[in-house]
């Protein structure tokens, strides 16, 4: 709704500013819970920026192939980056480099997944700015209708799938907050992390207006990656839970 944030008469793209603030709160999410869990804040500040970096790259280059914008791959203040690129680029560097740093395995995917969580309802209002994951035309009164010059299509009402998918984000995180003081064992948060995402995320691409379908399926590729995590994270809980029953 709003592109740009004007400081002392200067432009600056507020879909960088908001995902900024998103990293900040990943930063200090992980600082928090790796003192929660007793561990060397040091190493987990390293493996922290390696997976900003991996994750910056693919989350780009996943949004520019997915919609074909190649020559516009710098052009960050009109928005653009595909979540689950950065995850899987994320992904991938954080299980390399639990590896190399030799730190707790399921304790670390722990604090990832409510980290993510929360930072990942701070940066989809970046979305909200610049009017990029835009819903579908809608008749609701929840309808909003993006002003001309935005990524959106103006003068239509659409969800408000940014918002949502924020609100959601924020809720899923008190959730997972509460679960994270009685976790029956480490692990229990990624997976809870992966099947409240996995099923939000599901449900709002059926009324998301920038992913279309994959034909004769009905589903989005998203949709895939979703179901997906849902069925990863019920196989870590039962699992973690098989495993933990035998060490006593």
């Amino acid at each position: 709704m709003h592109p740009f944030i004007e400081i002392f008469g200067i432009k600056i793209p507020a879909y960088g500013v908001m995902l900024i603030l998103a990293i900040f709160t990943a930063y200090f999410s992980v600082a928090y819970f790796s003192q929660r869990e007793k561990l060397d804040f040091s190493k987990l500040e390293t493996l922290f920026f390696a997976i900003f970096i991996s994750s910056f790259i693919g989350a780009r280059v996943f949004y520019v192939a997915e919609h074909g914008q190649w020559k516009e791959i710098y052009a960050l203040w009109k928005g653009g980056m595909d979540f689950f690129g950065g995850f899987i680029f994320g992904g991938l560097t954080l299980l390399v480099g639990l590896k190399l740093l030799k730190l707790p395995f399921w304790k670390v995917l722990d604090i990832a997944g409510i980290s993510v969580l929360l930072a990942h309802s701070v940066g989809r209002l970046s979305c909200w700015l610049a009017g990029c994951c835009y819903g579908k035309p809608t008749d609701l009164p929840i309808g909003v209708v993006f002003p001309p010059g935005a990524v959106a299509p103006s003068g239509i009402p659409l969800y408000p799938t940014q918002v949502m998918e924020a609100t959601g984000n924020f809720i899923g995180y008190l959730v997972l907050y509460r679960l994270y003081k009685r976790k029956p064992f480490d692990g229990f948060i990624i997976a809870s992390y992966l099947l409240w995402y996995g099923t939000e995320r599901f449900l709002l691409e059926f009324i998301r207006g920038t992913t279309p379908p994959i034909k004769g399926l009905g589903l989005t590729w998203n949709q895939i990656v979703c179901l997906f995590a849902i069925f990863l994270g019920l196989g870590i809980v039962v699992f973690r839970f098989i495993q933990t029953r035998r060490s006593f």
